[in-house]
């Protein structure tokens, strides 16, 4: 608790967004310890970090290949010294034609996006884009279903004809996270297998994937068992981005031994004594994110305190009968269930490290692009 612990709060609005410029640098340090100490096995997904601040330090890190899902973080990541970016979002219309134009506006950037078919090839065609395959583990979100192989290799011959580079596959198995670690182990692995049956299929039609891309957070470890991807003829990059601030289901999926920890809170004050055993504070779902579910946070240092449902401002506690109740004014560090949407909510970020704030930074990849051309 000491170390998120902050002097001076008195003069900051909240909920407010801290964010702990050390431990993310720690989080970073981890992950790429995982990863052999190479940077290049990684390209996280921007949709988390969202600050130029903090996607500034994963390139000071030697982190070059990053993801994103909109073309407000592909500008951002573009403008802080990424090398390759991959839109993994399948954006369609307006969307692809600004991907095309910053394209454009960054030609020393490697750009790239997903297709799952053969008429959205066309929309990349001249672009200088290269094209990944999107495949689809089992998530059904998105992609070519894994069983589809060759549909996938036909989709490859197409990119490749209509003069497009093709990239590679990108596979984002996020369905597994519900899981135990040792069957999410053993399902990654075997959605690995049929992945591995498909770089074969492609490889002999004559069009070799050059990169694969896998899991996300919660499949991370299953990645990093899987010893097949170490001695692929193609470049394998793992795609968790929660990692660099860790959240609370991150922290729940990922072994206690890779060392992650949370990077960034919400600062809360008690704004009520509403009944007996409980408290409000000004964090509802306006600030910590209820997309994943009630509770939406966890109270740091108080791990048997209970947030409820929360409303627009509000955030109800329960809290145990013996606990000593905080005054009204009194602060709470809130851990986040999502922290990625959770960024998203807020304007600017505190930045803090030795129970000190050092600065605000804007939240700058926050929503989206203007609609229409003006302003931009």
């Amino acid at each position: 608790m000491d170390t998120y612990r902050i002097a001076g709060l008195d003069s900051v609005l909240t909920p407010a967004l801290a964010i702990y410029p050390e431990v993310v640098d720690a989080n970073i340090a981890a992950t790429l310890g995982l990863l052999g100490g190479d940077p290049n096995r990684w390209r996280p997904h921007v949709k988390t970090s969202k600050l130029a601040f903090i996607m500034r330090r994963l390139v000071a890190h030697g982190v070059t290949s990053f993801k994103c899902a909109t073309t407000l973080e592909l500008r951002t990541v573009c403008e802080v010294g990424a090398g390759d970016v991959l839109v993994a979002y399948p954006v369609v219309g307006a969307n692809a034609r600004r991907v095309r134009e910053l394209a454009r506006l960054y030609p020393d950037r490697r750009i790239s996006a997903l297709v799952e078919n053969a008429p959205q090839v066309e929309a990349w065609r001249g672009g200088g884009v290269g094209l990944f395959i999107d495949v689809n583990p089992g998530m059904d979100r998105t992609g070519v279903e894994q069983e589809r192989a060759g549909e996938i290799v036909r989709l490859a011959r197409a990119i490749g004809d209509a003069g497009i580079e093709f990239r590679g596959l990108h596979y984002y198995d996020g369905h597994v996270g519900k899981l135990g670690l040792a069957e999410r182990e053993r399902v990654t692995h075997e959605g690995y297998a049929r992945l591995l049956e498909i770089v074969a299929a492609l490889e002999r039609s004559g069009a070799p994937p050059a990169e694969v891309i896998t899991a996300g957070t919660p499949a991370f470890p299953g990645t990093l068992s899987y010893e097949a991807f170490a001695r692929a003829p193609f470049l394998h990059r793992a795609s968790p981005g929660t990692i660099v601030y860790g959240d609370c289901t991150s922290l729940a999926q990922l072994p206690g031994e890779f060392g992650y920890r949370p990077a960034a809170l919400v600062v809360s004050a008690v704004v009520s004594h509403p009944t007996a055993g409980r408290v409000t504070c000004d964090a509802g779902h306006k600030s910590v994110s209820a997309d994943a579910g009630v509770p939406t946070c966890a109270v740091l240092g108080h791990p048997d305190w209970r947030p409820q449902a929360p409303s627009e401002e509000h955030l109800p506690i329960e809290i145990p009968p013996d606990a000593a109740r905080p005054a009204v004014g009194d602060y709470l560090y809130l851990v986040p269930r999502h922290v990625c949407p959770t960024v998203n909510n807020f304007d600017d970020a505190l930045l803090v490290a030795g129970g000190r704030i050092l600065g605000v930074e804007r939240v700058t990849a926050r929503g989206h692009e203007a609609p229409i051309a003006v302003g931009r």
